[in-house]
């Protein structure tokens, strides 16, 4: 999987991707994490984006460090899921009204 936090914003200036990083390595989580300068999602700032080969890919905003946990818990259901959907998006807590979009395969 292939995660990628905007660096142009508030969250990514502030060091997150080594957090996030930090903290799916405590979950065994086997993840990619890049930065880019911007991820032009201006109107919903502190974006992350997730993706991986053969999977729908998904772009959230409006990101705090707050957000963390559900983060984790996103990357753990995206990296258990054959495709990249989820039948039910309630055990992604606050993520679920944060997706800016979401990409099919």
């Amino acid at each position: 999987m292939k995660i990628t936090v905007c660096t142009s914003c508030a969250l990514g200036r502030s060091g997150f991707a080594e957090v996030l990083r930090a903290a799916l390595a405590q979950e065994t989580i086997e993840a990619d994490i890049q930065t880019v300068d911007c991820m032009s999602g201006c109107t919903r700032q502190s974006t992350v984006s997730f993706r991986d080969a053969g999977k729908t890919a998904y772009l959230f905003g409006d990101l705090s460090k707050a957000d963390l946990g559900d983060l984790v818990t996103f990357s753990v259901a995206y990296q258990n899921s054959s495709d990249g959907s989820f039948a039910d998006a309630r055990p992604l807590g606050a993520l679920r009204f944060k997706a800016i979009a979401r990409i099919p395969a």
